[in-house]
């Protein structure tokens, strides 16, 4: 599986924006998945996963309600709309996809280890 993200950019705080993580390979399609996040100086983080077929979703405490995860199946397609984004979401921000959406996925969701494939990663940048 190949993840490629896309739709980063300058957005001021309030405003929103919807990044895009497409794969490639049909096994995206079976395949639990995630964002995560690095601000400047800072470790990679958490932010919002999501299983195969879209029914569990989770989220950072510092996103839930602002983010959503979302992702489309027959496009090969994750999402990730910000809302109310804030200066601190200022990050690139990196898609990841696990080889399965296995049992140990939904207690492991929120650890980089989790997954095996990574995208390349998209900038955002809020502006106050």
């Amino acid at each position: 599986v190949q993840l490629q993200a896309s739709g980063g950019g300058l957005v001021q705080a309030g405003g929103s924006l919807r990044l895009s993580c497409a794969a490639s390979g049909r096994t995206f399609r079976r395949s639990a998945a995630g964002w995560f996040r690095q601000a400047p100086g800072t470790e990679r983080e958490f932010v919002a996963a999501i299983s195969w077929s879209g029914g569990s979703r989770y989220y950072a405490d510092s996103v839930k309600g602002r983010f959503t995860i979302s992702r489309d199946n027959t496009k090969n397609t994750m999402y990730l709309q910000i809302d109310s984004p804030k200066p601190e979401d200022t990050a690139v921000y990196y898609c990841a996809a696990d080889r399965s959406d296995g049992s140990r996925w939904y207690e492991a969701y929120y650890l980089q280890s989790e997954y095996d494939y990574w995208g390349q990663g998209t900038k955002v940048t809020v502006s106050s």
